[in-house]
């Protein structure tokens, strides 16, 4: 009897200070398995990936000016329409979602001109294809009309076209031909009133040099391996994407379309392609 007595009392003693210290965890604010649920949350694939987080970008090569004997600026437009450059809006990681989360986090610097001069700050990024409409409502009780301001955030999907800033050059030193991103920029359409489309115009402008690190740790959709590790650094620096010569640097910095149009501009722009890579082919005689 006084065994049983005093196996009670122990058992009671000792639910009263797990009692006592799972109520201390909760007061401390100290993560428990109850307060938690996410903590336990099952893995969404078959080993845990950090090679992403982890990955160091190939620092560009040194270039001396003397060894740069020519060099061709061409700005490039990637559509996303076509099938290769549907990895940019991937639903759900979107490269301009992602331009737009690292300039509003302070990741990226953000500019307003092609030239990179004119820098934004965070505030006005976030504000970046964001619009304001003024709308007309009824009220169902009085019917008198009321005016509502409405907000319209920034759809991923009315991104359909990327701009690209590129220097294309010969390096002597390395005796090869050779290509280097200087600036992204999405672009939007810009309709009247009416709804009806007037033109494109950037958004912004991003010095892509100064963000492969970021682009680097983001994961762009790989199409043919889903094992395959492949950043957004990746893909860009790769080429894998298909693009048209929008402009080239000219004396009159003038756009292809300011004098061609139709069919002649598209084979103007093609035009300019293999005339750069004619450059160099015919430096080497066989």
């Amino acid at each position: 009897m006084k065994f049983k007595f005093l196996l009670l009392l122990v058992m009671l003693s000792g639910g009263m200070l797990l009692s006592n210290s799972a109520f201390a965890q909760i007061e401390s604010g100290t993560k428990t398995e109850s307060s938690d649920p996410d903590e336990d949350a099952p893995l969404d694939d078959i080993v845990e990936r950090t090679i992403m987080q982890e990955k160091k970008i190939l620092a560009y090569d040194h270039l001396r000016e003397h060894d740069i004997f020519w060099e061709k600026r061409i700005w490039r437009v990637i559509d996303v329409g076509e099938k290769i450059n549907k990895t940019f809006v991937y639903p759900k990681a979107p490269f301009i979602n992602i331009l737009m989360d690292a300039a509003i986090d302070g990741e990226i610097n953000v500019y307003s001109d092609e030239d990179f001069t004119n820098k934004l700050d965070p505030n006005e990024a976030s504000s970046m294809g964001s619009s304001v409409d003024t709308v007309y409502i009824m009220d169902p009780e009085t019917y008198e009309e009321k005016v509502e301001i409405v907000r319209n955030d920034l759809n991923w999907e009315d991104i359909k076209r990327f701009r690209v800033k590129e220097v294309w050059f010969f390096d002597a030193e390395a005796s090869q031909l050779r290509v280097r991103i200087l600036g992204i920029s999405p672009l939007r359409d810009v309709n009247d009133d009416n709804g009806n489309f007037r033109y494109e115009q950037p958004m912004f402008w991003i010095y892509y040099p100064d963000c492969r690190e970021t682009l680097a740790r983001h994961k762009a959709f790989n199409m043919f391996n889903d094992a395959g590790v492949l950043s957004w650094e990746d893909l860009l620096e790769m080429r894998f994407f298909s693009s048209y010569v929008y402009k080239e640097s000219n004396v009159y910095d003038r756009r292809l379309k300011d004098y061609k149009s139709e069919v002649d501009l598209l084979l103007e722009a093609q035009k300019i392609h293999d005339k750069i890579f004619n450059f160099e082919h015919d430096l080497w005689s066989y």
